[in-house]
């Protein structure tokens, strides 16, 4: 049978498409350096994206600055922070503004993007440190805090007016923290304990219902994020792998990095299915393509 010349150009397309679809896939999970090795102090931590999908991180060249990373992995420092204080998590609200966790002075700070301005969003003297935050998609955030010399930690929430409640005391080493996809779940992990805890999240920022999600059998855990479908991407601090959890915990696989020392983790590119990786021993951030796009991704694209 002959074809027609409109005919074999569609079917030309389709398969050129199905190569370029295997293609895609075959490169998912295969993580690969995006910034050069000793971009970033040892400290290298808190990649978050913002809505232009530009991405940030802490500890560029220097302590206590935040560094801005081109789409080619090129980088220079976005700010300096004042007081000597020092960031770790990164998340951005939905008037764009970033929010740094300042773990030294024990403040959330809020940086204007277009001014570069900085000002203290809120201050909470009894903190060990703020470490990691996670965000709602009404702005509520949620700070992880933990006290490293004695192995315990804290959980506090921050209203959209800066005022600071505490949530849960009494825990283990409180690092990694996110919000699930439907804000209705608060997830906690403990690093040196190994355990990952969930919570039932009211639009009040109370939490109950607390349950055990997983625990690992070895390696610590520092920051994680969840994507569209609820999926958690886990740090794993000393095994250098990334875990990816089900909502009902199951261990569907583990990314494999280059470092051995993961800190946290960002979505982004051009369809939220780029994942960023903060790796303190390289002092860089690796990149690995993944299935769903990330939930802070497409929450700060609601508009």
């Amino acid at each position: 049978m002959k074809l027609s010349s409109t005919t074999s150009i569609t079917l030309l397309a389709l398969v050129l498409a199905s190569c370029s679809a295997s293609k895609q896939v075959s490169q998912q999970y295969l993580s690969k350096p995006y910034t050069e090795i000793n971009s970033f102090t040892a400290g290298a931590e808190g990649p978050a994206v913002d809505v232009d999908g530009t991405l940030y991180a802490v500890n560029y060249a220097k302590e206590g600055t935040v560094g801005k990373i081109t789409k080619t992995g090129a980088g220079n420092i976005f700010i300096e922070l004042p007081n000597k204080s020092i960031g770790n998590g990164i998340r951005f609200n939905s008037k764009g503004e970033m929010l740094i966790a300042d773990y030294t002075n024990h403040n959330i700070l809020k940086v204007n993007m277009t001014t570069k301005q900085i000002s203290t969003y809120a201050n909470e003297p009894t903190m060990s440190q703020p470490n990691d935050i996670a965000i709602t998609s009404k702005d509520r955030l949620f700070a992880s805090d933990p006290n490293w010399a004695g192995g315990t930690g804290r959980i506090w929430t921050i209203s959209t007016d800066g005022k600071v409640s505490l949530l849960e005391k009494d825990m283990g080493t409180t690092n990694g923290i996110e919000v699930s996809p439907n804000d209705k779940t608060l997830y906690v992990n403990e690093s040196v304990q190994r355990k990952v805890w969930a919570y039932d999240l009211a639009d009040d920022g109370t939490l109950s219902n607390k349950r055990l999600l997983i625990e690992f059998p070895d390696f610590g855990m520092d920051g994680m994020r969840c994507d569209v479908s609820g999926n958690l991407y886990i740090a794993r601090w000393g095994k250098g792998t990334v875990a990816k959890v089900s909502p009902t915990g199951e261990l569907l696989k583990e990314i494999v990095l280059s470092g051995k020392l993961p800190s946290n983790i960002a979505f982004g590119g051009d369809d939220g299915r780029t994942v960023f990786v903060t790796l303190q021993d390289a002092g860089n951030i690796e990149s690995f393509q993944v299935d769903k796009p990330g939930r802070e991704w497409k929450m700060i694209r609601r508009k």
